[in-house]
């Protein structure tokens, strides 16, 4: 008996502009995937569902896998791109020991400044 994959859920805040064309990006690359794209501005009480706090998930990036495997930042990019048809290569590079730890590091810095230049700019 084959059991039903679920989803990969994408939680992610559309009131960052940047944040925003990434997944409008990314969503027209996975045309026909089994993705739920989770727009945690619209409906803050997403976070629920991953047990998070609002602020986190609008400064980071959260993924769901299909065995229910949180990642988040980085791990979720990895994530997103291994179920991508086009971008499964980009998983394998910049999930590489000696890459993926740098690959955190650059993340969280920018999404640091991002979400400090989000609430200058007063987007939510």
């Amino acid at each position: 008996m084959k059991h039903k994959q679920h989803p990969l859920k994408v939680y992610y805040n559309s009131a960052c502009p940047v944040c925003n064309a990434g997944i409008k990006s990314q969503q027209g690359k996975m045309q026909g995937c089994a993705v739920e794209w989770k727009d945690v501005h619209s409906n803050t009480w997403l976070v629920a569902e991953i047990g998070s706090d609002i602020e986190y998930v609008r400064e980071r990036l959260h993924v769901v896998d299909e065995q229910g495997t949180l990642h988040v930042g980085w791990d979720a990019l990895l994530a997103i791109w291994q179920h991508s048809p086009h971008e499964k290569w980009k998983a394998r590079l910049f999930g590489l020991p000696i890459i993926r730890p740098a690959g955190q590091i650059a993340y969280n810095l920018f999404a640091a400044r991002l979400y400090r230049w989000n609430r200058m700019k007063k987007h939510w």
